[in-house]
C-alpha cells in the first residue's frame, strides 16, 4: 500500500510556491508529511507572550500588544544626505509595559500604513537596547483583527500552549504554525507504522492523535503523550532498518572458518608470554562462534586504548588461516599499517616465516601492502596474495585496488572504522569468492545507545579491561596563559622522564611547512573559535620542535614526525623512537592510533583545546604502555571559564573512555553523531535523544528484531514499510551502511 496521497502532497500546492520554496531551501520540508513531522522546539505558556515589563535582552521574543502611537521621522545620513532618510518609531503596550519598535528606509512604508494607534498585533524580533530603552528593530508582525476571528487567533497564541517551531530568518515561527494549522487535518490520514499489538502493549497513542497533540496541545500531558509516541516511531523505524540489514547479512553464504586443533592458533597461543585477560577470552569466544557459522560475521570490537584489541584480532586471523583461508587487516594510514605489520611479525616470531628457512611447521607469510611500495616489492606481495602463500595481509586502502586478487579471502579486519567509507569496505568484501567475515575495531569508545543506533547492524563486543602490567596515566591541564611557570615546569618534567631513561611525545595541531597555511589551519581546527587564543594560528610541529631543541629541551635528541613526510623517512623516525635512540618525538596526530612504544611515559599536547575529547583520549593512550606510570599534560591558553577548558578538565578528570564519549556526545550535537550532515535535516532524529532515551532504543531494538524475524519483507505492515522508505532515502541508507 502506498503512502496516503494527502501526506505526499507537495507543499507548493497547499501553501503556494513562495512559502514552499523557503520551506524546501531552509528547512528541507517538501511535502505535507514533512511539515507535519516538523515538531515544535518548545512551548510558551499563557501570559509569557504578553509581558513587556520583563523582556529578556538579546533574545528573540514574540509579544501580543496594542499600538499606542506611531511617528515617522526624516533625517540626513550618508545614504540619504538631503534629509531623505526615514525612521518609523512605534510604541506598543500590553498594560504591563511599553516597548519601542523601529523601522528604517524602505521598510517603513508597510508598517506606517498598517500599525495605526489602537491596532493589536503579534510582534516577533530580537530585543536590543538603544538610548537605554528596550526596542525591537524591524520586527516581523501579524495583525490581529478586532472581530471574533482575531480574538480566536490571540486565544490560539496566548491561549493554552503556544508551539514555537525551529524557524529561520525567512520564516517566523508563527508563519510555520499557520502553515501547520492548514495541513493539520491531513494528520487524520497518517498511516501508523507501529504494529497495533506493540502500540497497545506500551500504551502509546495513535500516530494521528500524536501529531494533533504535538502541534495543538491543550495540556502538558498532551505534549508528553505525543513525544512518547513519536520517540518510539523514530527509534523503532531506525531499528527496523538496522534489523533488516542484519537479517540480510544472515541470508548471505560464507565459508565457516574453524581453527584446526593443533594448528597455527594453538602454536601461537603456546608462544604467548602471558595469559589472555578474561575479557580477551570472552570476546575471542564470541568471534570464534561467529566465524564457525555459514553466514558472514559482522562484529564491532570496541576496546579502550591498550586493551589488547590487536591481539584478539590477530587470533581471529590465525584461526581463519588455520582453516585454509586468508585474512586481511586494513589500517587507515601507512604509518599504522607498518606498525601493525611490525607488531604482528614480532608477536608471531617464526610462525610468520612461512615458506622460509627456519619457519615453524604451521607458519604462514605475513605480507605488507601499501601505496608507496616499490614496484618489485609490490609485485612480489601481489603474487603472494594471489597464490595464497600469504595467509595474513596488512595494508592501507591500496588493498582495495582492482589489481589486488586473493586466493581465498576469509576475514576482513578494519581498524578504526570511522576512517573507512562503505564503498571501500564493500570493495574489499567483494574480493572474496563468497562474502568474507568482517571484524571492525575501534579504540573510540562509543556509548551503548550510539552503538545501537549508528552501528546497529553490527553485533558488538567490548574489551573494557586493561591487560596486567599497564600503568596508570596522570593527566593535568597546563594553563599556559594564566600561569606561564606551569608550562616551564612541564618541560622540566619531560627532562626528568628522559633522565630516568624514558621518552616523551609532544603533539601539535599543525605541521608548519609552506603547504600548511596557518589561516587554513585555524579554519580546520577541530573546535570552534573561542577567545583570544584563537587569533593566532595553531602551534606547529616544525616551529615547536625547533624552539624546544634550542630552548627548554636543549641537549636532548628531538625529532619530528608528520603526515607529509616520505613513508621511508616516517618509518625510520618511528624505528629510532621505538629503539630508544630519540628522546622526544614532536608529532601531529599521526601517532593517534596504534603507535606502541612502551618506554614513552610522557606526552605534552600543545593547544589541546584544538582537539576533540575522544581524540585527546586516543592520544593519551600512547603513554603508560609499559610498567612505568604515564603522564599527559594538556597545554591550553584558553581562559578558565571557557567551554574549551571545561572539556580539557573532563579529559584530565577521568580515564574512562565511555564516560568521556558521553561527555563528547553531550557537548556536540547528537546530529553530528547520527550523520545529520549526511542525511539532510528531514531524515534526522527529531525527538529521540540518543543519550537520554537509552531504554527506548534498547526496547525498540528488541521489538524490531522480533518483527523482522517474523516478517522480513514487512508484508503485513504497510504503514511501517512506508515509514521506512521515508526514513531511508538513499543518503541515509548509505550512512547506515558506513561501519
Amino acid at each position: 500500500m502506498d503512502l496516503v496521497p494527502a501526506l505526499r502532497e507537495p507543499l507548493k500546492k497547499v501553501l503556494g510556491p513562495a512559502t514552499a520554496k523557503v520551506m524546501a531551501e531552509h528547512l528541507g520540508l517538501h511535502t505535507v508529511g514533512d511539515l507535519l513531522h516538523h515538531y515544535p522546539r518548545r512551548y510558551e505558556e499563557r501570559g509569557q507572550l504578553t509581558h513587556l515589563a520583563d523582556l529578556p535582552m538579546d533574545e528573540h521574543v514574540t509579544v501580543v500588544a496594542q499600538v499606542a502611537d506611531a511617528r515617522l521621522h526624516t533625517f540626513a545620513s550618508s545614504k540619504a544626505p538631503r534629509g531623505k532618510g526615514q525612521r518609523l518609531e512605534v510604541t506598543i503596550t500590553d498594560g504591563s509595559g511599553r516597548l519601542q519598535l523601529v523601522f528604517f528606509g524602505h521598510g517603513v512604508h508597510k508598517p506606517h500604513k498598517e500599525l495605526l494607534p489602537g491596532t493589536r498585533a503579534m510582534f516577533a524580533g530580537k530585543v536590543s537596547v538603544f538610548n537605554r530603552r528596550l526596542q525591537l528593530a524591524h520586527p516581523a508582525y501579524e495583525l490581529l483583527r478586532g472581530d471574533a476571528e482575531g480574538e480566536e487567533t490571540v486565544e490560539s497564541w496566548a491561549g493554552a500552549l503556544i508551539p514555537l517551531y525551529p524557524a529561520t530568518a525567512k520564516l517566523e515561527s508563527w508563519k510555520l504554525a499557520k502553515a501547520i494549522q492548514t495541513v493539520l487535518p491531513s494528520a487524520q490520514e497518517a498511516v501508523d507504522p507501529l504494529p497495533g499489538s506493540l502500540r497497545e502493549g506500551r500504551g502509546l497513542v495513535s500516530l494521528p492523535e500524536a501529531l494533533l497533540k504535538i502541534h495543538r496541545p491543550h495540556t502538558k500531558a498532551d505534549i508528553e503523550d505525543a513525544r512518547a509516541r513519536l520517540k518510539w516511531d523514530e527509534a523503532f523505524v531506525l531499528q527496523i532498518a538496522l534489523a533488516r540489514r542484519r537479517h540480510a547479512e544472515t541470508q548471505l553464504p560464507a565459508v565457516p572458518r574453524k581453527p584446526s586443533p593443533d594448528g597455527l592458533l594453538t602454536a601461537f597461543d603456546d608462544r604467548l608470554p602471558f595469559t589472555l585477560t578474561d575479557g580477551q577470552q570472552k570476546v575471542s569466544r564470541e568471534i570464534f562462534d561467529d566465524l564457525a557459522t555459514d553466514h558472514p560475521m559482522h562484529r564491532l570490537l570496541q576496546g579502550e586504548v591498550g586493551s589488547g584489541k590487536t591481539l584478539v584480532a590477530l587470533r581471529a586471523m590465525l584461526a581463519v588461516v588455520d582453516s585454509g583461508g586468508q585474512a586481511v587487516m586494513l589500517a587507515p594510514t601507512e604509518v599504522l599499517a607498518q606498525q601493525h605489520h611490525r607488531s604482528v611479525v614480532e608477536m608471531m616470531g617464526e610462525l610468520a616465516e612461512g615458506g622460509m628457512l627456519g619457519g615453524a611447521e604451521h607458519a604462514t607469510k605475513v605480507v605488507l601492502l601499501t601505496g608507496s611500495m616499490g614496484a618489485a616489492a609490490r609485485r612480489h606481495a601481489l603474487l603472494d596474495l594471489a597464490t595464497g602463500e600469504a595467509g595474513i595481509v596488512i595494508g592501507t586502502h591500496a588493498l582495495i585496488e582492482d589489481k589486488v586478487q586473493f586466493h581465498d579471502l576469509g576475514l576482513v579486519v578494519v581498524d578504526e572504522q570511522h576512517r573507512f567509507g562503505v564503498e571501500q569496505r564493500d570493495a574489499l568484501r567483494g574480493k572474496g569468492k563468497q562474502p568474507p567475515h568482517l571484524l571492525v575495531m575501534t579504540a573510540t569508545p562509543i556509548p551503548r545507545t550510539v552503538a545501537m543506533t549508528v552501528f546497529g547492524d553490527l553485533e558488538t563486543s567490548v574489551l573494557d579491561q586493561l591487560p596486567a602490567g599497564r600503568s596508570p596515566i596522570a593527566s593535568h591541564v597546563v594553563p599556559a596563559a594564566d600561569k606561564p611557570h606551569f608550562l616551564a615546569r612541564a618541560w622540566e618534567r619531560v627532562r626528568e622522564e628522559v633522565s630516568n631513561g624514558h621518552q616523551a611525545y609532544v603533539v601539535c595541531p599543525r605541521i608548519g611547512d609552506e603547504d600548511d597555511d596557518p589561516r587554513k589551519g585555524a579554519k580546520q581546527s577541530k573546535q570552534p573559535p573561542e577567545g583570544d587564543a584563537d587569533k593566532r594560528p595553531p602551534l606547529a610541529v616544525l616551529d615547536v620542535a625547533e624552539g624546544l631543541a634550542k630552548g627548554p629541551l636543549q641537549g636532548l635528541k628531538v625529532e619530528v614526525l608528520h603526515g607529509r613526510m616520505q613513508p621511508d623517512d616516517k618509518d625510520a623516525v618511528m624505528r629510532r623512537f621505538a629503539a630508544g635512540e630519540t628522546d622526544v618525538l614532536v608529532a601531529t596526530t599521526v601517532i593517534e592510533v596504534g603507535v606502541n612504544v612502551p618506554n614513552a611515559t610522557a606526552m605534552v599536547i600543545m593547544d589541546a583545546d584544538r582537539f576533540g575529547v575522544s581524540q585527546l583520549h586516543q592520544l593519551r593512550g600512547r603513554v603508560g604502555r609499559g610498567s612505568a606510570p604515564g603522564l599527559c599534560l594538556l597545554v591550553s591558553e584558553m581562559p578558565e571559564a571557557s567551554a574549551a577548558r571545561q572539556r580539557l578538565n573532563a579529559v584530565a578528570g577521568t580515564r574512562d573512555g565511555f564516560e568521556l564519549s558521553r561527555i563528547d556526545l553531550e557537548q556536540r550535537r547528537e546530529g553530528d553523531v547520527l550523520g545529520q550532515a549526511q542525511s539532510g535535516a528531514r531524515t534526522s532524529l527529531r525527538v529521540l535523544a540518543v543519550i537520554e532515551d537509552e531504554e527506548i532504543i534498547a526496547e525498540a531494538r528488541q521489538e524490531a528484531a522480533a518483527v523482522v524475524a517474523a516478517d522480513p519483507e514487512l508484508t503485513g505492515l504497510p504503514g511501517l514499510r512506508t515509514a521506512l522508505e521515508a526514513l531511508l532515502d538513499d543518503e541515509r541508507e548509505q550512512y547506515l551502511e558506513k561501519g
